[in-house]
């Protein structure tokens, strides 16, 4: 272990993963060919697959699955708790017990720009864009642009199909 890295014995790395100095690693799975930025944290039970740009300052909490193929901008927050609380009903500091980890995944070849927060309890769909600085409250649909506050539908993303571009139907 570097003394400017923080890897658990835990955290299954794939092979040709680039890290940055300045990560935190812990229970988590990285894919193969994946490049990790400096002063990233992924936590455990949290999977980021192949092929993947996960850039600096990002946070990647417990219950997160990114796919194959998806970049990551600077600055990304995700979310597992709908509903934070500091102390559980009875006044005592919550601990892992208190809480339900919720589920959110980033699907394939999507892209999330910088700076976006993603709350729980939502996922990107394959090949989505998420404008940098949007927040994210709700499922992104597959090729969707996405953008602002809370994050909504521009328009989708041209799709090649045998040579041919092919517009995703609006909604």
């Amino acid at each position: 272990m570097s003394t400017y890295n923080c890897i658990s014995e835990d955290v299954k790395l794939g092979t040709n993963v680039s890290l940055s100095k300045f990560i935190n690693l812990y229970g988590c799975e990285i894919g193969n060919d994946t490049k990790i930025g400096a002063f990233v944290e992924i936590q455990k039970n949290a999977r980021v697959g192949s092929r993947c740009k996960i850039s600096s300052h990002t946070f990647i909490c417990e219950g997160v699955v990114i796919e194959d193929n998806v970049f990551i901008g600077h600055g990304v927050t995700f979310t597992n708790d709908t509903y934070p609380r500091a102390v559980a009903p009875n006044g005592t500091l919550q601990t892992e017990v208190d809480w339900r980890v919720e589920r959110t995944v980033i699907m394939k070849g999507a892209s999330i720009g910088s700076g976006v927060t993603i709350l729980s309890n939502t996922s990107v769909g394959e090949n989505a864009i998420v404008g940098a600085g949007s927040v994210v409250t709700r499922d992104v649909p597959p090729n969707a642009i996405v953008a602002g506050n809370p994050a909504k539908i521009l328009r989708y993303t041209e799709q090649k199909t045998e040579g041919q571009n092919v517009h995703s139907p609006q909604h």
